[in-house]
C-alpha cells in the first residue's frame, strides 16, 4: 500500500511539473519547435539578455510587482492590526469582506476595476487616457491586500496582548510600542505576505489586461499577443528563469516560516 502511495505521489508531481520540464528542455533547444529537439544551445539565453524589448517588459513587471507589494504590505499590515483590535460580529464581517476578493473571479475584478477607472477618468478627470501604470498599481494593490492581511493575522493572534501594555508601562508611546515590540513579532508574517504579493503581481494577467495601456505593458500581457503565433524561443528561457526565481522565493518564504515556528516552540518549551 505504501509503495502504491509513493507511485501515485510520483505520478501526481510528474503531471504537475511536466510542463515546466518541457519548457526547461525547450529553452536549450536549437530549434523553434518544442516537439523536436534539434540540438543543445545557449543562444536562447544570449538572445534574451541582448533583447532590450524583452528585458524592458520583464523590468516593467518587476517594478510593478515591487511597488504593489510594498504598498499592499504597508496597507495590509495596518489593516490587520485594525481588524485584530475589533471584536465580535464586526470583526467576522470585516474578515468576510476581506476574503471575498480571493474567491471572486479575476475577470469580474478586472472588468469592475476597468469600469471604475473609466468612470473616474471621464466623469471626474475629463480624460479617456486614465489607464496606465497608476491603474495597474491600484489594481494590483487591491487584489494583493487580502494575502497580506491573511499572512499577518495569524501572527497577531499568536502575539501576547500584554506585551504592548508592558511596553507602555515602561514608558513607550503606542507608536514606539508598535515598532519596538509588536512589529518584530509580526515580521515573519509581513515578509511572507510581501513575498506572496510580489509573486501574485508578477504572475497576474487577467486583471492587468483590463487596466493597462500601451504606455506601460507588463510581460504577461505582452505574451498574450503571441498566443496566435510562434513564441520566440528566448521567451522559453525567460519563463524558465522566472520559474526558478519564484521557486527560490517560495523556498525562502518556507524557511522563514519554519524558523518562526521553531522559535515559537522554543518559547513554549521555555
Amino acid at each position: 500500500m505504501k509503495r502504491l502511495g509513493k507511485v501515485w505521489t510520483f505520478l501526481v508531481y510528474l503531471f504537475l511539473y511536466a510542463p515546466m520540464i518541457v519548457l526547461f528542455v525547450g529553452s536549450f533547444n536549437d530549434g523553434k519547435d518544442l516537439s523536436e529537439f534539434e540540438g543543445f544551445t545557449l543562444s536562447n539565453y544570449l538572445d534574451l539578455f541582448t533583447d532590450s524589448g524583452a528585458l524592458g517588459l520583464l523590468l516593467n513587471s518587476v517594478i510593478l510587482g515591487l511597488a504593489s507589494a510594498a504598498l499592499a504590505t504597508l496597507l495590509g499590515t495596518v489593516a490587520a492590526v485594525g481588524i485584530h483590535a475589533m471584536r465580535g460580529r464586526i470583526r467576522r464581517l470585516v474578515m468576510t469582506l476581506t476574503n471575498i476578493p480571493l474567491v471572486n473571479p479575476e475577470i469580474v475584478t478586472g472588468i469592475s476595476l476597468a469600469l471604475l477607472f473609466v468612470f473616474i477618468g471621464r466623469g471626474i478627470l475629463g480624460t479617456d487616457n486614465v489607464l496606465g501604470f497608476g491603474t495597474l498599481l491600484i489594481a494590483h494593490v487591491t487584489f494583493n491586500l487580502p494575502y497580506v492581511i491573511l499572512s499577518v493575522m495569524p501572527k497577531l493572534r499568536q502575539t501576547d496582548a500584554s506585551l504592548m501594555d508592558a511596553a507602555q508601562d515602561l514608558g513607550c508611546t503606542p507608536l514606539q510600542g508598535f515598532f519596538k515590540v509588536l512589529l518584530p513579532q509580526l515580521l515573519p508574517g509581513i515578509i511572507s505576505g510581501a513575498i506572496m504579493a510580489f509573486t501574485m503581481s508578477l504572475d497576474d494577467f487577467v486583471i492587468s489586461y483590463f487596466v493597462y495601456s500601451s504606455k506601460f505593458v507588463t510581460l504577461p500581457v505582452e505574451i498574450y499577443t503571441y498566443t496566435r503565433k510562434q513564441i520566440p524561443p528566448m521567451f522559453y528561457s525567460m519563463f524558465t528563469l522566472m520559474f526558478f526565481l519564484i521557486l527560490a522565493v517560495m523556498i525562502g518564504m518556507n524557511v522563514i516560516q519554519a524558523r518562526d515556528e521553531s522559535r515559537q516552540k522554543k518559547r513554549i518549551n521555555v
